[in-house]
């Protein structure tokens, strides 16, 4: 079974590689990723958290007022435009386990990816999809949701979740 990568594992914070093509070998890896992060359970899963530095996202969005319920893959995103308009919402990630924060971020974003068919899509994200995407899209790039924090805040919740590991609590 593939497992999470937990901070502060050194692939969380290296740059994640572009995919020439979109071949069999990354859409097997895209499945595998969609099935860790539904059992995990998460919203977002970038392919570092699992130790593949590949630019692959994979996203589960469900809101049952809007009656939303979607599940897909992004190769190669790219956040081309940002919405002056922030909104602030609590955040948590796959890599650290049982940590929350409140985080600042646009609250559309106009994106840029390939899909399974080799096919650009461009469109354009709102809500919280808009943050998950960005969420995931800074693992890309080594970044965490803890990075929007100060450095003390940052800090103390990268020594809880290495407090869980050695508690055997995640």
């Amino acid at each position: 079974m593939v497992k999470i990568l937990l901070v502060p594992h050194p692939k969380l914070r290296q740059l994640s590689r572009n995919i020439d093509k979109v071949t069999q070998a990354e859409i097997d890896l895209s499945k595998k990723m969609l099935d860790v992060m539904l059992n995990a359970p998460g919203v977002g899963l970038a392919a570092n958290q699992i130790g593949v530095l590949k630019k692959i996202v994979t996203i589960h969005i469900k809101d049952e007022e809007k009656n939303i319920d979607k599940t897909y893959t992004l190769f190669n995103p790219i956040i081309k435009s940002y919405s002056e308009e922030k909104v602030v919402m609590e955040e948590g990630c796959l890599s650290l386990p049982k940590q929350f924060a409140e985080i600042e971020r646009p609250s559309s974003i106009k994106l840029e990816y390939l899909n399974e068919k080799n096919e650009i899509v461009i469109e354009k994200k709102e809500g919280f999809e808009a943050r998950v995407l960005q969420h995931e899209i800074d693992h890309l790039s080594g970044k965490l949701f803890v990075d929007y924090l100060s450095s003390l805040k940052r800090n103390m919740m990268i020594k809880r979740v290495q407090k869980l590991i050695k508690m055997k609590e995640i």
